[in-house]
């Protein structure tokens, strides 16, 4: 049984370490590709590759087809829409995520935007604390839960909608759940966004809801660029001097922003979130035993093409 481990961007070497450790345990061959730059090294990589961890690494139609022998695909890390879901059900390829093993890491990051933002982006001027402040959870998955017990040490009201967790759930974890989500975005002087990028979130986080904030709002964005809607959130922001945008993933117009709203945006250079030793070393490990489980015994609890 061969598994790749195929990463233009590099795993730590103590998480390599650790994958191959799991990897020898079970009796399976560990390969790596690391740092490639041309994606027909990928497609030489996966012809005799039963299994791929992969990190941001596209797995698309070309790369199915050349793996004929392939079974799972495991994203080490939350998002997968960099792996063709469609194209790995019709080849009878299994893709897993690694929920939960980044959470913590991007949470972090939030706060360290949002301190930012509300000191002004640290420019000597006066700013504001977050003590009291109500901050709303666009999406309650396990980023969202870690930045509403975070928000809790740091004083804040916290609020949360997500249409597919229930309220109890959310109100379990100490949090107020809202029966809408047009209503948390009118409460919140914060609004920390966690959705994945669907057909049905792509653009939806534009003019119709961040209108609606109070003065003095940020909104922080650790999940997808495609569920901005640039154009309608400049336009927004050229109206609301009061409006503050940080990310952690550089709008495609990001340039535009920065002309036009300085002191008032920022966005990390890359991706940022899960970029910690941590969660590096965790997701790594994680998609190691989900590989081991899946194919020793059929483990599928984190498929997501089902």
């Amino acid at each position: 049984m061969k598994v790749l481990l195929a990463t233009s961007k590099p795993f730590a070497k103590v998480a390599v370490d650790g994958i191959r450790q799991i990897m020898e345990e079970a009796g399976f061959e560990l390969a790596l590709l690391e740092k490639y730059t041309e994606k027909s090294a990928l497609l030489e990589a996966v012809r005799d590759a039963d299994a791929i961890i992969i990190r941001s690494d596209v797995i698309d139609n070309e790369v199915f087809d050349a793996a004929g022998k392939l079974k799972i695909v495991v994203r080490a890390g939350a998002g997968y829409d960099n792996v063709d879901l469609v194209s790995a059900t019709a080849h009878g390829v299994c893709v897993m995520n690694t929920p939960g093993q980044n959470a913590n890491a991007v949470a972090e990051l939030v706060f360290g935007l949002l301190v930012y933002a509300v000191r002004n982006l640290y420019n000597g001027t006066s700013g504001t604390e977050l003590m009291g402040k109500k901050i709303g959870i666009h999406a309650f998955g396990n980023v969202g839960r870690n930045v509403a017990r975070i928000a809790k040490g740091f004083g804040m009201d916290v609020y949360a909608y997500d249409a597919y967790c229930p309220k109890d759930v959310i109100e379990a974890a100490g949090v107020h759940a809202v029966d809408n989500v047009e209503d948390m975005y009118r409460t919140c002087n914060v609004i920390s966004l966690h959705l994945p990028a669907t057909d049905e979130t792509k653009g939806s986080i534009g003019r119709r809801l961040v209108s609606l904030m109070p003065k003095n709002a940020v909104l922080v964005n650790s999940a997808r660029k495609e569920i901005i809607n640039e154009d309608e959130l400049i336009s927004l922001m050229q109206e609301r001097d009061d409006l503050k945008f940080v990310t952690d993933i550089m709008p495609a117009a990001s340039t535009k922003f920065e002309e036009l709203f300085a002191g008032r945006y920022f966005s990390t250079p890359k991706k940022m979130g899960a970029q910690t030793s941590e969660a590096n070393v965790n997701a790594g490990l994680a998609a190691a035993r989900q590989i081991v489980g899946f194919i020793k015994e059929g483990c599928t609890r984190f498929m997501v093409n089902k």
